[in-house]
């Protein structure tokens, strides 16, 4: 038998009085959580020294972060449907910034451990929320400029956190890449209080069952993920977690086709425009991943670099990444979205493994650097049109359900990847041979997803 259905003011987004300001106290915020995430790359080094982790421990400071964020991202986003999006993105901008100052405190690594699963409970409540604030706030041809702007800093924040992160821990400490988010929090929780509108709330009862599932499972799902680089996939400890995983996703599935008001609406699903985008969006981040992840230890460790040398390294991707992001918008009103995904994801491919191909031996420009810009025009075609159609014909009261899946994908994809091709790439025997191993099996992620885009093309219900 079902309850009473949810209460829910519908109303059409009304065009926001401060536009450019809303919007830019939006991806402000998000641009801090993704750069904080890349900013980890180049700053594992020093991290490791000053804190004398072990290996195991050292794993466990970007673990404890993905694994906690993947998690609790529907239930972060169907809190903010319930209680509220402004009040929510406020509070996780506090914890992440609180999170982060612990962090750049850290005297021990349990310490640091424990400061990055915070953050990560931060960022699964202002990840979705951003995303769903951009659906309330906007619409029309103003909501694809700002879905665009949204693609555009997912992508670019990778790679210019890169830059930074190699830049400050270069020239100060890898502790001022974390209390940089301090101050960045503080004035993005004063601005949204001035220019973001509480956007109406869901009036009903909050499905706990829903909410353990969900966050039990996709963090079951992660976690077994994340150890099977370390005991192999038939350890009790990957098997252990991922069946976990598995099953609490099938309760997760059956509760929530007989909930009046779920945490992960299963209508979301009918779409196969949306479903197509959650499935091409876990590939083709496992696949950028691995390229971020395996590109730079291989600048550091067979190319010399250093931590800031490596992060500049990634400055042709960025730059070109930056440039075609922000002409998307002008590109997208004359090449429609279902031709700009396959051309976009058929460029990374063509970068992927062009990349891959790079030996000790070879000079930075035309082995990397080249593959890297087109990996940019790849990245800076892909993410708005796949963005937009992981929220296509979304309705108000599914806006916060919907950035939750959409980030979930986005963080299930990079656990994934990065699982895989860490244990594809295990057994080479120099960090060169292990490069090309791993990049040529995120060319492979990529090469599957440009098979599954043609299901983003077709609109409407299954």
């Amino acid at each position: 038998m079902h309850a009473t259905a949810p209460t829910v003011t519908h109303r059409t987004p009304t065009p926001t009085a401060r536009p450019r300001a809303v919007l830019a106290v939006i991806l402000v915020a998000y641009f801090m959580i993704l750069m904080d995430n890349s900013v980890i790359f180049t700053g594992l080094p020093s991290i490791q020294a000053g804190l004398d982790l072990s290996p195991a421990s050292l794993s466990w400071v970007q673990d404890a972060y993905t694994l906690v964020f993947g998690g609790l991202l529907l239930l972060g986003a169907r809190a903010g449907d319930l209680l509220g999006r402004v009040r929510l993105f406020v509070a996780g901008l506090a914890l992440f910034g609180l999170a982060s100052l612990a962090i750049g405190l850290a005297q021990a690594g349990w310490w640091m451990v424990a400061g990055r699963a915070v953050q990560g409970v931060g960022a699964a409540v202002v990840a979705p929320t951003s995303l769903a604030l951009i659906t309330a706030s906007f619409e029309g041809e103003a909501r694809r400029r700002a879905v665009a702007a949204y693609a555009a800093t997912a992508g670019i924040g990778a790679s210019l956190g890169m830059v930074l992160g190699g830049a400050l821990t270069e020239f100060v400490s890898w502790r001022a890449a974390f209390l940089v988010n301090v101050p960045i929090a503080v004035a993005m929780i004063v601005a949204s209080r001035r220019v973001l509108a509480e956007t109406p709330r869901t009036q009903g009862r909050f499905d706990l069952i829903g909410a353990v599932c969900a966050t039990a499972g996709f963090g079951s799902l992660v976690l077994g993920l994340l150890e099977s680089p370390g005991h192999g996939w038939g350890s009790p400890r990957v098997l252990g977690p991922l069946g976990l995983g598995v099953l609490l996703l099938v309760a997760l599935v059956l509760h929530e086709s007989r909930a009046a008001q779920p945490i992960m609406p299963l209508r979301l699903f009918r779409s196969r425009e949306r479903s197509g985008a959650y499935a091409v969006r876990v590939l083709y981040l496992g696949g950028m991943i691995g390229f971020f992840y395996f590109t730079t230890q291989f600048l550091q460790h067979v190319y010399g670099f250093t931590a800031l040398e490596a992060g500049l390294g990634f400055l042709p991707m960025t730059l070109v990444n930056f440039a075609v992001a922000m002409a998307l918008p002008r590109i997208s009103r004359r090449v429609p979205g279902g031709v700009l995904l396959p051309a976009g994801t058929a460029l990374t491919l063509a970068g992927l493994f062009w990349l891959a191909q790079a030996g000790a031996d070879a000079s930075y420009l035309p082995a990397v650097g080249l593959p890297m810009a087109i990996v940019g025009f790849g990245q800076g075609l892909v993410f708005a049109p796949l963005t937009s159609a992981g929220i296509a014909g979304v309705e108000q009261a599914d806006a916060g359900a919907a950035s939750g899946l959409l980030n979930t994908a986005h963080q299930l994809g990079m656990a994934l990847g990065l699982a895989v091709l860490v244990a594809v790439s295990a057994g080479a025997p120099t960090v060169a041979r292990q490069f090309h191993q791993a990049l040529t099996g995120a060319a492979v992620l990529v090469a599957l997803a440009l098979v599954v885009l043609p299901a983003t093309n077709r609109r409407g219900r299954v």
